[in-house]
Parts: C-alpha cells; sequence; structure tokens
C-alpha cells in the first residue's frame, strides 16, 4: 500500500478529530506546556483528496486558525500564496520539528511524525521541540 493510502491510526494525539459528533471547528489545538492554543479553530485534513489540496488556492490563514494534515510527514508550499508556521508531531503528540515561516517554493519534513499542522506565520512562536500538543473543545465555542 503506498504512503498516501495511509489512514490516521487510532489511539493518537488526533482521537477527538477522529471521532466527531461535532464539527473540527469546535476543537482547538493546545500546547500543554505553555497550556495556550495554537489554533483556536481546527481544519482536518485527515484523506488523500483534502490533504493534496491543503492551503492551496487561499491567500492566507486566519489568525487563530490551522489546518491538521494526518498522516502526513511532509509538506511543500509550491504555489502558495503566504508563509507559514509548520509543526511536525508523532501520534502522541510530541513536537518532533517546527519550520517557521515557511514560505512559497519550499519543502519541510520530520521523519517520524504523523501530523503536520500549518498555521499562520509566527503562530508557533512560543512553541518548542519536545512539547506536547492536545486537541480539545475549543474556548471559543
Amino acid at each position: 500500500m503506498f504512503p498516501f493510502h495511509r489512514k490516521v491510526p487510532r489511539h493518537s494525539f488526533l482521537d477527538p478529530l477522529l471521532a466527531l459528533d461535532a464539527p473540527a471547528e469546535r476543537f482547538a489545538l493546545v500546547n500543554v506546556r505553555t497550556g495556550e492554543p495554537l489554533a483556536e479553530r481546527i481544519e482536518p485534513a485527515l484523506d488523500s483528496r483534502t490533504r493534496r489540496k491543503g492551503l492551496l488556492g487561499r491567500s492566507h490563514l486566519p489568525a487563530g486558525s490551522g489546518m491538521i494534515l494526518a498522516p502526513c510527514s511532509s509538506v511543500h508550499t509550491f504555489f502558495m500564496q503566504f508563509a507559514i508556521d509548520v509543526v511536525f508531531a508523532k501520534a502522541d503528540g510530541r513536537v518532533l520539528k517546527i519550520s517557521r515561516e515557511l514560505g512559497a517554493w519550499r519543502l519541510a519534513g520530520a521523519l517520524g511524525a504523523l501530523a503536520v499542522v500549518e498555521l499562520p506565520a509566527g503562530a508557533a512562536a512560543r512553541t518548542e521541540v519536545g512539547d506536547q500538543l492536545r486537541v480539545e473543545a475549543s474556548p471559543q465555542r
């Protein structure tokens, strides 16, 4: 089976998104160490079609929002119109790598990552490698 046909495994930090009874934007992504949300609204890209499209065709990513691509361990910013922060996380939510202010026409990846979190540039400023991420009910809802 090719990697782009993989499914997100159960028992990961993404479990709340996988058991959706509510719209995904009702969930936030929180940095456990700081207690601060990385994104107050999450847009999941958990299938091949939505992962391929990603943020392409958009002029910006609104403040407080983010996209989680899974399963995914690398991204490109070809044809993107804006810079983003990219956080790579293991299945348990531990941050493996952060690519800050990744501009257009770039590639980034991290071996062992289950998920990639795409955020507005600067949104991951207080996030560090080794931090733990958690998906939880959004404080905005």
